[in-house]
């Protein structure tokens, strides 16, 4: 019998809708690529329908669908099983992305394609934002274009953190005739880092912003609706404290989030960072991996003392079901570079800049990988347009 206590099918539907086609900028229930969602177990079986059976973009999605629906309360698992498209439901999957093209329905202009990672704590005081601009950083030097967006409207940070001050500038966008906001960028090796930042609004650093609530949100709606961001690999949202306004906002606004939640060694951090992982997956965000920072600090010679306590990150990722990323230590280092504008992961081999590689590697290998666009659906419905558009012609 099925498993009534727990998740439903229609629970998985909706978190599916997360799930996006970045080639068709559509999420795959709308598309009607989700055949069936059953529940029974603790386990999810799920019907995908693709455009072709060998399409290259299969990997990305198996991976999206799991690691939302294993967010769900009472999945212990996910089966998914394949299927492909008919001619008929691949002319209809067209028919919407074409009315989807012309309505401009996308709400933002972050690319569909885009890897979307909110760095979330639910405290101050954790180091969100010092983490945040590292993995930005390794990001960059690895080749990526990374966007980072300071959420944090009260209590910017990333713009000393990452050595940029200019002031963000409007310019009218010559495609829509709209007046556009272009984000700072910075050249990080083969890499790109674009930042934007209430910090590079305001009059001062100092300048303090009082605002409510709705304003908060409303500021960061607009950062993802007026910035031309363009194409990016990864967008890290630098999240504020709490699980208010703006967190909501986000994630109505880019259902393709997933989110990394970080904590400190110590027990209070845990607690609270547990309540905004909770937060994520009442609004259907996949909380894809924890950050332990500010973890034990390693002496010259080599002798480490855990001057927050210990075991904080495991014990978080054990009781939200997330995997534990890795843990930084605590070092100089770090609050030196963000201080100077030079985020440790790139000019240090201390064990602080050693730890954020690392989780800069696993986040590009395992836990989030750039997306693949292998053109198969453009292909695909391409061929199928072509093939319509011959029906059409007199014989």
């Amino acid at each position: 019998m099925p498993d009534n206590t727990g998740s439903t099918p229609q629970d998985v539907i909706s978190i599916l809708r997360g799930v996006m086609d970045p080639e068709l900028n559509d999420n795959i229930v709308d598309l009607g690529m989700v055949r069936s969602a059953e529940v029974e177990d603790g386990e999810a079986v799920i019907t995908i329908a693709l455009t072709t059976a060998g399409c290259p973009l299969r990997a990305t999605i198996k991976r999206d669908v799991q690691h939302r629906v294993e967010t769900l309360p009472d999945i212990t698992s996910v089966t998914l099983r394949w299927d492909e498209l008919t001619a008929d439901e691949k002319a209809r999957t067209m028919e919407r992305a074409r009315a989807k093209a012309r309505d401009d329905a996308r709400p933002t202009r972050v690319p569909t394609s885009t890897r979307v990672l909110a760095i979330a704590s639910g405290k101050g005081g954790v180091g969100k934002s010092s983490v945040t601009v590292n993995l930005a950083a390794g990001l960059a030097a690895k080749g990526h274009t990374v966007g980072v967006l300071d959420a944090d409207i009260w209590g910017f940070s990333v713009p000393r953190m990452l050595g940029v001050s200019e002031r963000l500038e409007a310019e009218r966008d010559v495609e829509t005739d709209r007046p556009v906001i272009r984000p700072e960028k910075a050249l990080v090796g083969d890499g790109e880092i674009q930042v934007v930042s209430m910090g590079l609004l305001v009059e001062s650093e100092d300048s303090a912003l009082m605002w409510r609530g709705l304003m908060l949100a409303k500021a960061v709606e607009q950062f993802l609706n007026d910035v031309a961001w363009g194409d990016m690999d990864y967008l890290l949202v630098d999240m504020p404290p709490g699980t208010g306004d703006v967190q909501m906002a986000l994630a109505r606004l880019l259902p393709q989030a997933e989110m990394i939640v970080i904590t400190t060694p110590a027990l209070g951090a845990q607690k609270v960072a547990s309540r905004v992982a909770d937060m994520a997956r009442r609004s259907h965000m996949p909380v894809v991996g924890v950050i332990e920072n500010m973890g034990a600090f390693v002496a010259p010679d080599g002798a480490s003392y855990p001057l927050f306590g210990q075991g904080g990150g495991q014990r978080l990722s054990d009781e939200i079901g997330a995997p534990l990323i890795g843990s930084i230590p605590l070092e100089p280092a770090v609050g030196a570079g963000g201080d100077e504008g030079v985020p440790v992961a790139l000019g240090s081999d201390g064990p602080a800049s050693i730890a954020i590689r690392g989780i800069v590697e696993r986040l590009v290998d395992e836990i989030s990988p750039p997306t693949d666009i292998g053109g198969c659906s453009a292909r695909m419905l391409a061929a199928i347009d072509d093939a319509l558009g011959a029906l059409d012609r007199p014989r």
